[in-house]
């Protein structure tokens, strides 16, 4: 399983980003602001996709969760920790 590569179609599919590939969304890029340009409301509904699709609920730590959502480099960290336990 590419984790990047579905981390990057559940952001494009949950945020409605039609005109955006996921070869678009760079690995080390940021995703909000300046990166890819997403804002809080994004991040409430792609934490959101990320509890559905990989049953992961996020702490109310918001300097945490900003770490973890940076890019989709520390993303995909931070999903397979949890997975892995």
């Amino acid at each position: 399983m590419d984790l990047k590569a579905d981390l990057k179609t559940l952001i494009i599919d949950s945020l409605s980003l039609e005109e955006i590939s996921p070869e678009d969304i760079k690995d080390d890029e940021p995703l909000f602001n300046e990166g890819l340009g997403l804002d809080s409301i994004d991040a409430l509904e792609l934490g959101m996709a990320i509890k559905r699709k990989y049953g992961i609920t996020l702490g109310s730590n918001k300097d945490e969760n900003k770490k973890y959502f940076y890019s989709i480099n520390t993303l995909s960290e931070f999903v397979r920790s949890k997975i892995n336990g």
